[in-house]
């Protein structure tokens, strides 16, 4: 299909972009845009903005169920850190690592060499909070939730510009026009898959090919019972294990973070491997897997009061795109996220970062 023409700006104006996608690279693109001049519409297909930072609510407190933790590096992420000490706090948890696949077997997790940091009260707070401001109009944006872009197109009105064909949650198919950029800040597979749709950059689509990003099965878990009156001890003395089991990689008790209820909740992922051999699996099935490998790590065989899994397709990457975003200029489309760079919060940041720098250059 035909792509707009190429830009050549006859009088100053105000740029107008779509990001979609309102994770962390997604908001950070967005927000850093609006700083150098620009305007931006943020998409986003689920009810608010977090991405993989991100809480579950339910009657027994929050689980961060996407991204445990983040660690800080690089100095730019650290100066707008500290704009915002409400939001984040160290998390100071005692770890273990189990180093068999029963489960039997544990030491003492090595100290870390990052501080540990989460959002506060939950995973999602901070990206929530600096999405925010272009929902109410404080900063010259605008917000659309629960709306998927199924097409990118040249504007019917304007060739020189995009516009975006959505399914919203509500069964409609609403048009947005009038962009001059649009920046896919989604998990590889479903740029790939939007480019595709829409007969843009087949070299890109190439590139994307070659990414490789595991998925994760979640479990959530609460145990009430165990704020009984008299009840000295409920489970394991450590809060968090890293481990080698033959289906879990990760446990985490949810109190041991600041800022959390005191319920005992435990988030339990799978391995890379074992969530994507069962991927496709019944999430029921997967619940009974995972609630057996906790209790074999945890030795927590009471039955939880609460019990719930989630299916992450696109979680940690394995394989990056091995820069921090894409981008032309001439066309003005663009991609980022943390499959650009990495797996970490951070790279994240990083990529939504330096693409709108880029952009605003």
């Amino acid at each position: 299909m035909p792509s707009p023409s190429p830009r050549t700006p006859l009088k100053p104006s105000v740029p107008h972009t779509a990001v979609v996608g309102a994770g962390m690279a997604g908001v950070t693109c967005a927000r850093t845009l609006i700083q150098a001049g620009h305007r931006v519409t943020l998409i986003e297909k689920s009810r608010g903005a977090g991405g993989r930072m991100a809480t579950r609510r339910s009657d027994f407190g929050g689980f961060d169920h996407g991204a445990q933790f983040f660690t800080v590096r690089d100095p730019r992420f650290e100066r707008v850190l500290r704009l915002y000490p409400d939001l984040i706090a160290p998390w100071k948890v005692n770890t273990v690592r189990v180093l068999d696949a029963l489960g039997q077997v544990m030491s003492s997790g090595p100290v870390p060499r990052d501080t540990r940091w989460v959002a506060v009260p939950g995973m999602n707070a901070l990206v929530k909070h600096w999405a925010q401001p272009l929902a109410d109009g404080t900063l010259d944006g605008a917000v659309v939730l629960e709306s998927l872009v199924t097409r990118i197109e040249p504007d019917a009105l304007h060739a020189r510009q995009w516009q975006l064909r959505l399914q919203s949650a509500d069964g409609g198919h609403p048009v947005l026009g009038g962009f001059d950029h649009v920046v896919l800040a989604i998990p590889h597979p479903q740029a790939e898959a939007l480019l595709s749709a829409s007969a843009l950059a087949p070299a890109w689509v190439d590139a994307l090919r070659k990414v490789d990003v595991a998925p994760c099965w979640t479990l959530m878990v609460a145990f009430p019972q165990a704020m009984q009156p008299g009840l000295e001890a409920f489970g394991p003395r450590w809060h968090a294990a890293s481990s080698d089991h033959h289906r879990i990689r990760w446990v985490a008790r949810e109190p041991s973070k600041p800022g959390r209820a005191a319920i005992e909740r435990w988030t339990v992922q799978a391995s890379p491997s074992w969530s994507a051999e069962h991927l496709e699996d019944d999430p029921e099935r997967i619940k009974a897997k995972l609630l057996k490998g906790f209790a074999e790590i945890t030795g927590i065989r009471a039955t939880p009061a609460h019990a719930e899994v989630h299916r992450w397709r696109y979680a940690q990457t394995q394989h990056p795109l091995g820069q921090p975003f894409l981008l032309d200029a001439r066309l003005g489309l663009a991609l980022c996220g943390d499959w650009c760079l990495g797996h970490r919060v951070e790279d994240a940041f990083i990529s939504g970062l330096e693409l709108a720098l880029a952009m605003a250059g």
